[in-house]
């Protein structure tokens, strides 16, 4: 299917708008997160990985007197170091991407015009 381009000179208003309906705008964005979804997102990714889902078992095994080898808090604590280093690096990974797409949604482009 091709698109439409008309040049912004006033003229062509009304069949800019509609087709501008169809289509999105043009601002980039690279980043996988929100504000919102990087917590729930970011623990989905971290326990796709078989390591982390071995130490969560760990973590809940242990909660069971029964089972319980070590203190909880100690079984939790590689887990817990895990998460907290690789959701920083992703934050910060994730705010240089915002950064970037910023820098780039608000550079000057050339607009050709007959």
């Amino acid at each position: 299917k091709w698109r439409v381009v008309f040049p912004n000179n006033g003229r062509q208003q009304r069949e800019w708008d509609q087709a501008s309906r169809f289509y999105s705008g043009n601002r980039i964005q690279t980043t996988k997160y929100t504000w919102f979804t990087f917590l729930p997102k970011n623990l989905f990714e971290q326990f796709h990985r078989i390591a982390n889902l071995y130490f969560l078992f760990l973590v809940v095994l242990n909660w069971f007197p029964q089972v319980e080898v070590f203190h909880r808090e100690i079984t939790m604590l590689p887990l817990i170091v895990v998460l907290l280093a690789s959701m920083s690096k992703d934050a910060i990974e994730g705010y240089r991407k915002y950064q970037f797409d910023k820098m780039i949604n608000s550079s000057k482009t050339r607009l050709y015009d007959k």
